[in-house]
């Protein structure tokens, strides 16, 4: 996979990424443990303490749960809430999306999976239209499949739909049943249905069972020992919802972003891939969820930002020209959403 196939279609090939960091050579990679650090002298600690105040006894964005910071690969800080710990297990909503682009990106690496080939999805077969849509499409959020992404009771539904009622059992065969609305690669519509259609691929391409294959080439490899994903009774990893973990651990996936893809030395996404999911994918006039990648989000903690984002207030935010993880992991009811994420902004800033 060449960096210009890894950087998707369509605009998003002209844009030029700010370079990810290395880790630095005195520090060891947090495989068997995360290496402590200090917070930084330039912290702004006034402005910060106070957010933390905000975080964990205010309510103005929630209940927060954990809070970890990694710098220059060193835990720098690490706060939790009441009963919760560091060997606590956090629930991931929709950063597990986030978990299935690097397992797509291993299968790439492997040889297994081209994201610029049709999906090859069952449900679509012969002169289907939805026969032409690549997997690239479907990690962009761009298949232009029907998909009705609501979590408001009594709204039409179906990320309910396929997650809690009928489709639960086979939450793939759920989304890849849905019919199309938009031509594949014109119209962005954020879709976790489309994330389950993913993972279902990605469990194919392992050769049937996702669950070992993660094991051995992610969490593994990064010494997470906390994860725990969740498999429909079809044997389907509910890519688009439900990994557990550590906040240390989510700390660990995102540095494996934040460097580029390699650990230890070893590269274990492909070359270019994590430029792929940090690249802008175009979306028409009128979006409000903010700018997306590839089954990654963008810019909440300032331009060149990139994150894995929870329904619930779940974040794994990825600042490069700080060398920057943030981890927050909470309760935040849908009408201080916009509050929280600008609390992760201020945080951010805090370090500049």
């Amino acid at each position: 996979m060449t960096d210009d196939k890894a950087a998707g279609s369509g605009q998003s090939r002209a844009m030029t990424l700010a370079p990810l960091p290395a880790q630095p050579a005195d520090v060891p990679w947090p495989t068997e443990a995360w290496p402590e650090g200090a917070l930084p002298a330039n912290l702004q600690r006034e402005r910060f303490d106070a957010l933390l105040a905000q975080a964990f006894e205010g309510d103005g964005v929630g209940a927060t749960h954990a809070l970890a910071i990694v710098q220059g690969g060193r835990l720098i800080f690490e706060r939790y809430g009441e009963g919760f710990g560091p060997d606590a297990t956090y629930p991931s909503w929709s950063k597990a999306k986030s978990i299935t682009q690097a397992l797509v990106g291993m299968l790439v690496l492997d040889g297994k999976l081209d994201i610029h080939a049709r999906a090859g999805v069952p449900e679509w077969q012969g002169e289907d239209p939805r026969a032409a849509i690549t997997l690239d499409q479907l990690l962009r959020m761009s298949s232009g499949l029907k998909f009705v992404e609501d979590y408001v009771p009594g709204h039409v539904s179906d990320v309910i739909e396929m997650l809690f009622q009928s489709g639960k059992e086979d939450v793939a065969h759920y989304a890849a049943s849905q019919p199309l609305e938009h031509a594949p690669d014109s119209f962005w519509s954020y879709a976790s249905g489309t994330s389950n259609i993913v993972a279902r691929i990605a469990g194919q391409a392992a050769g049937g069972d996702l669950k070992p294959y993660m094991w051995a080439r992610l969490f593994g490899p990064l010494g997470m020992t906390s994860p725990i994903p969740k498999f429909d009774k079809a044997g389907t990893f509910i890519g688009s919802s439900y990994c557990y973990a550590s906040a240390r651990d989510f700390a660990r996936f995102g540095l494996l972003y934040l460097r580029g893809g390699m650990w230890e030395g070893e590269r274990l996404l492909p070359e270019g891939w994590v430029d792929y999911a940090r690249t802008p994918t175009f979306q028409q006039e009128g979006v409000t969820e903010g700018r997306y990648g590839a089954h990654w989000w963008l810019d909440i903690a300032g331009p060149g930002s990139f994150s894995a984002n929870g329904y619930d207030g779940q974040y794994t935010v990825l600042v490069p020209d700080l060398d920057l993880i943030l981890v927050r992991h909470g309760a935040t009811p849908l009408d201080k959403k916009d509050a929280l994420k600008a609390w992760v902004g201020q945080a951010v800033d805090c370090f500049r």
